[in-house]
């Protein structure tokens, strides 16, 4: 079996007054943490929108396993997971309910759903506000609490959208764990931010997106021994400027 989860095939963007992307080409890796950034207006968000078939691309393919998942695009919805940047969870109902209700919407059998609480609720730390409701939770617990809804349905992809944003720094960090330890849920993970402290820290390669195209793409190490520099941050704002 091929090791590419998600095959990018010149996938491209186009607005009335903009073409947001290029032609976008890029293979993700399973069991990979892959970070997108680019300054605001650069495609990431266009590109993971796309990833998540939130909207459609104007031209190009994506592959699943090998398979278009224009071919079957509800088949691929059940094997990706979206945490989206702002929380939007129901605060009259408990985490759990909460959780049930996230897997009916995924057709999952009751057994199912009881075994994915358990198994999530002790990964993320949650099982002691299971039976409270989501509004009680801090902006940390409610992110947890978002990740773990997102991977409710075992997904093979997840796509986090600024997890950590508006997060003080030790919440972050503690959040960064979590996400870390993902790897062994056997989950691939796109996370887009705009911490590039937080890219370096999680991710296996990073993205870089400039003007609707890839700028560059390698692992963080890598990046910052191409540049001489000593973190990721420096890396972007030497190439940014670089691109001026």
């Amino acid at each position: 079996m091929s090791n590419v989860l998600l095959r990018i095939k010149n996938i491209k963007k186009r607005y009335p007054s903009k073409e947001a992307l290029k032609g976008i080409s890029l293979d993700i890796y399973r069991g990979e943490i892959l970070g997108l950034l680019g300054v605001n207006g650069a495609g990431k968000t266009t590109l993971s929108s796309i990833i998540a078939t939130l909207h459609p691309p104007t031209e190009g393919d994506i592959e699943f396993n090998g398979h278009s998942i224009y071919g079957d695009i509800t088949s691929y919805r059940f094997k990706l997971g979206f945490c989206p940047q702002h929380p939007n969870l129901n605060e009259e109902l408990t985490l759990q309910e909460n959780l049930a209700f996230a897997g009916k919407f995924y057709a999952m059998t009751d057994e199912a759903i009881a075994e994915r609480i358990t198994l999530l609720s002790s990964h993320f730390e949650l099982d002691q506000y299971l039976t409270q409701k989501a509004s009680v939770l801090s902006g940390g617990y409610k992110q947890r609490f978002m990740i773990a809804r997102s991977l409710i349905h075992s997904p093979a992809l997840l796509l986090l959208d600024e997890p950590t944003v508006g997060l003080d720094p030790h919440i972050r960090r503690q959040l960064w764990l979590k996400i870390k330890e993902l790897k062994q849920l056997n989950v691939t993970v796109i996370l887009t931010t705009h911490y590039l402290d937080e890219a370096e820290q999680l991710s296996d390669r990073v993205c870089i997106l400039d003007n609707g195209l890839i700028r560059l793409i390698d692992s963080p190490e890598n990046l910052m021994k191409d540049f001489a520099q000593k973190n990721l941050e420096d890396v972007f704002v030497q190439l940014m400027s670089n691109n001026n």
